[in-house]
Formats: C-alpha cells, structure tokens, sequence
C-alpha cells in the first residue's frame, strides 16, 4: 500500500502564491507518476498537472498552464505544486495522487486552498 500526505493550503488573496507538497511512503518502488486534482464544491474532480516520474515530464490542465509547476524529488518520494497568480476560481481541495500501474490508483486526504478575491 502508499500512503500519501499533502500539505501547504491555505488562505491567499488574488493574485498570491501557494506550494503544495505531498509526501508518499509505503510501496512507492513502482510509481509511474504522481499528480494533483482539485475539487470545487459542487463540482467534480478536476486533473491539474502530473509528473512522471522515470522523465520528470510534467502535463498541465490548460487552466494553470503558464501559473502553477509541479516538479517532484524522487529521494523523498515528495512532489510538489508551486501556484502562482492564484485567482478565486482555484479555490478547491487539492488532492495528491500516485499511479503504479498508469492509472491513479491512491490518494491523499486532500488539502484546502482558498482563494478570496
């Protein structure tokens, strides 16, 4: 099994920055990539940005591209989301994933970021 811990949100005005990290232990031997999702209330899950991890080739959602960059640390088995330029419309939790087998296949708890315009 993997375990996988986020932290980092918060509360930040329009136009501030945010980094998440997410931290995974457990069976991590085989990640294939890692990424970040985000849920709004009232609406669904929503893709972010992804990282593999045997390239470090990251993929944005068009709606971050250009503000947020995800990087990770293989060592720490660590990945993180830098967010830039934040706007109200980011505000959701934001969800770290881990996928061995080319699907996400665990998940963290979820951490909040707020956005006030």
């Amino acid at each position: 099994q993997v375990q996988l811990v986020e932290s980092g949100g918060g509360l930040v005005q329009a136009g501030g920055s945010l980094r998440l990290s997410c931290a995974a232990s457990g069976r991590t031997f085989s990640t294939y990539a890692m990424g970040w999702f985000r849920q709004a209330p009232g609406k669904g899950r929503q893709f972010v940005a992804e990282i593999t991890w045997s390239t470090s080739s990251p993929r944005y959602a068009d709606s971050v591209k250009g503000r947020f960059t995800i990087s990770g640390d293989n060592a720490k088995n660590t990945v993180y989301l830098q967010m830039n330029s934040l706007k109200p419309e980011d505000t959701a939790v934001y969800y770290c994933a881990l996928s061995s087998t080319g699907t996400y296949d665990y998940w963290g708890q979820g951490t909040q970021v707020t956005v006030s315009s």
